[in-house]
């Protein structure tokens, strides 16, 4: 058995788990790099029977699955991964797995671009490395109000902490009732007034065909010239076009973005150069206690299904037999 492990821009995957139950029985390769042109997947894949995927940092839809021949398992890090095609895999007998998941390095993360945002943090600290001193005027949390779009797992851990700031939160999602926002300490308002009153705007809903696009121009439009937008959630929930032009024109005073409709971000992109812009490379789950998670998880998972192969292959007749 040959497996593959992608995207391990860090080289973690075989520090953070012990592989060697796994690499007793199978010939494993890591590729640190990234590569995005269908060709050169398939390319890449075609010699494998096992592939790791990190996130959704290589998809896997039809397209190629359909010319992989030698696939039969794809183990996927987190709970979901909606950039594979897990109907066309089943439909080839490609088993798909998934592992544990937490969200706390999400929510720490979220919170490190807002403090870092609203207190200039990385300019101020290259000033330093510049010779240079104090350079800008931050803002304060307290008595300012958090916009939180979405109070799931992630969003209602938001909003508490929000609360220990002294932040007034305030919520809005197409499902939210008063209740739900009271019991983190948000009040419930409609989305227009969700983006008009917000000094921070965080977002933390799922990805899905109701809520892409859904923070667009009008809704940026809404926002404070002093408010700031942060997603950590999925890129694609805030149109990329609209927020670029909100950023050039200053109709909002910035954002911070660990999320992005294409990753890795383009050379050129203007969230590389925007100075109203503070990026982080999608880190928000990439803390080392999730690492051995998923990694742990994944080899449970590999070694799990290499003992059926086995049991498989030691008894033939009983297979057939239960097919019929």
């Amino acid at each position: 058995m040959k497996i593959a492990i992608l995207d391990d821009y860090q080289n973690a995957a075989l520090k953070m788990a012990d592989w060697s139950s796994v690499a007793q029985r199978a010939q494993i390769t890591v590729f640190n790099d990234h590569i995005a042109d269908p060709e050169a997947i398939v390319a890449r894949l075609r010699p494998f029977e096992i592939v790791c995927v990190m996130r959704e940092r290589t998809p896997l839809p039809r397209a190629i699955l359909q010319r992989l021949p030698r696939l039969k398992l794809i183990a996927s890090t987190g709970s979901r991964n909606g950039s594979i095609d897990t109907d066309t895999a089943r439909e080839r007998g490609v088993v798909v797995t998934a592992t544990g998941y937490r969200s706390t390095p999400t929510v720490e993360l979220t919170w490190a671009l807002i403090l870092a945002s609203a207190r200039h943090i990385v300019s101020e600290s290259n000033a330093v490395r510049d010779g240079r001193w104090q350079q800008s005027v931050g803002e304060d949390l307290d008595g300012k109000i958090l916009g939180v779009l979405g109070l799931g797992r992630i969003g209602g851990q938001i909003a508490r902490i929000g609360l220990a700031f002294g932040m007034k939160v305030i919520a809005w999602s197409q499902n939210m009732t008063p209740e739900i926002a009271a019991s983190v300490g948000a009040t419930l308002v409609s989305k227009s007034e969700l983006f008009r009153e917000a000094d921070f705007l965080t977002v933390h809903l799922i990805l899905s065909e109701r809520t892409r696009g859904l923070v667009g121009a009008a809704e940026l439009g809404l926002m404070k010239a002093t408010s700031r937008l942060v997603n950590t959630s999925r890129a694609p929930i805030v149109d990329e076009a609209s927020l670029i032009d909100a950023l050039r024109s200053r109709a909002i005073a910035g954002a911070a973005l660990d999320v992005f409709d294409q990753e890795p971000l383009p050379a050129g992109h203007p969230f590389r150069t925007l100075d109203n812009v503070l990026a982080t490379p999608h880190i928000g789950y990439v803390a080392e206690s999730l690492y051995q998670t998923f990694y742990g998880d994944t080899v449970t998972n590999i070694a799990a299904w290499l003992d059926a192969q086995e049991r498989k292959a030691r008894h033939p007749r009983a297979k057939r037999l239960s097919a019929l």
